[in-house]
């Protein structure tokens, strides 16, 4: 395909209503009893599953073992949108979802907070194309705009099918959700292979410091199965600590003693904005990403800072949710940047990773919303390697960490050019004409 600029005549185009081409339905109330976090039962969607921008976050999932009808089963492809936000911005209200593919085994569920939506005829709107006319600014501000509640945000099937917009003839929408849409499944090919990557590396993590699998293979005299110089660097006897069996010459220290930490401090409100003006701020977990945060908002008077490769963690709910610092910016409140004393953003990372359990301690202390202090965070207790261990594994998985690095790169370089594309596409600005393919196929 190529693209080429118009004077927005529109030739073929007709202004219609979201409306005019769907009905929106709201999903079920289903029992809280059933509701879990662990896996139990079906996957249940909720607005939590929505990436700020439109777009669907396989995380956090929430689960249900109790009775679905069958209408509130989901599809793959499934077009669906949140009614409802709990975020002091509204951070994911109105935005769209399209429902991948399933975890082997397990089904998606439409609950209440949720509008699924349904063409009235497949001839006139491609479904990927209106996700997309749902992704823009000029759809966001009306959503946002017509929305009810305080600290609670609504919307309504109502309110979103009033939204206008210009509709091109369905070949020209399917070549412009083709351009957007492969685009973004670049974008998801490079996070399933980081999620690959991060799961080898946070193996070997747990093998070496959680597990203590050398030292065990030592204790049953198994062969060796790391280099001779890594394998000399693990003993051959466990001792008793107050948090069990551990590595002979290990120690059980406080987090305070091992790691840096710095709570973050909400800055004024003035000085917040979405023009890039400043750092990258983090109030909360929002923008985390499956390993690094989206720049969403900025501040130009930071006073709290993490730098590049910290470890974010989020202080208040979710408690412990992680992600790792792409560049420096300004947290606020609700998150705290944590590094390892020798400097490993790897080791920091994947310890953070190893204390979730102590984190979900706190999911429920504060007043509302779980939370966790300073005090309660430095004085965690913690197992503490040799440091010439902690510098081996920093190394061992520098391969792994580096190429993460490249393909979240090239994401952001893919999602740049996909939001600059975006409105001009949908709103007609840049013409799409047939026969010849603008983007190639070779991945970043």
């Amino acid at each position: 395909m190529r693209l080429k600029s118009t004077s927005k005549g529109y030739g073929g185009w007709a202004q219609v209503s979201i409306g005019d081409l769907v009905d929106i339905k709201h999903g079920f109330a289903f029992k809280g009893e059933n509701i879990h976090d662990e896996p139990r039962g079906d996957v249940l969607l909720t607005p939590g599953n929505f990436a700020v921008g439109g777009g669907f976050k396989g995380e956090k999932f929430k689960f249900y073992d109790g009775y679905v009808p069958e209408e509130f089963v989901l599809s793959t492809g499934d077009l669906l949108v949140t009614m409802t936000d709990l975020s002091k911005l509204s951070d994911t209200l109105g935005y769209p979802a399209l429902v991948p593919e399933g975890p082997e085994g397990l089904r998606y569920l439409h609950n209440q907070r949720l509008g699924k939506v349904s063409l009235k005829g497949t001839d006139a709107v491609d479904t990927r194309f209106l996700y997309y006319v749902m992704c823009t600014a000029d759809y966001r501000h009306e959503i946002l705009a017509s929305a009810t509640g305080t600290t609670v945000k609504h919307t309504s099937p109502d309110r979103i099918k009033q939204f206008m917009f210009m509709l091109p003839p369905l070949p020209e929408q399917r070549s412009i959700a083709h351009i957007l849409g492969t685009l973004d499944d670049k974008i998801e090919l490079n996070r399933r292979m980081n999620e690959t990557l991060e799961a080898m590396a946070r193996a070997i993590f747990e093998d070496w410091f959680v597990d203590f699998g050398p030292v065990r293979a030592k204790l049953e005299g198994r062969e060796p199965y790391l280099p001779p110089e890594l394998w000399d660097l693990f003993p051959d006897r466990l001792v008793d600590s107050e948090l069990g069996e551990i590595p002979e010459g290990w120690e059980v220290k406080s987090l305070g003693d091992c790691f840096n930490l710095t709570m973050g401090q909400s800055p004024p409100g003035n000085t917040y904005n979405d023009h890039g003006e400043g750092l990258p701020f983090f109030q909360g977990s929002t923008d985390f990403g499956a390993r690094f945060p989206s720049n969403r908002k900025y501040c130009s008077s930071p006073n709290r800072i993490a730098e590049g490769g910290d470890t974010l963690v989020s202080v208040r709910a979710p408690v412990g949710a992680l992600n790792m610092a792409w560049e420096k910016c300004c947290i606020g409140r609700g998150v705290a940047a944590l590094r390892h004393k020798s400097e490993s953003g790897a080791f920091t990372y994947y310890s953070a990773w190893a204390m979730q359990s102590e984190f979900e301690r706190y999911e429920q202390t504060g007043t509302v919303f779980g939370a966790i202090t300073r005090k309660q965070f430095e004085t965690l207790s913690v197992i503490s390697p040799t440091d010439e261990l902690v510098g081996r594994f920093a190394k061992w998985v520098l391969p792994l960490e580096q190429k993460l690095r490249t393909n979240e790169f090239g994401s952001r370089s893919l999602a740049a050019q996909r939001d600059v594309l975006l409105p001009r596409l949908v709103s007609g600005g840049l013409e799409v004409r047939q026969p010849k393919c603008l983007l190639t196929e070779e991945a970043p």
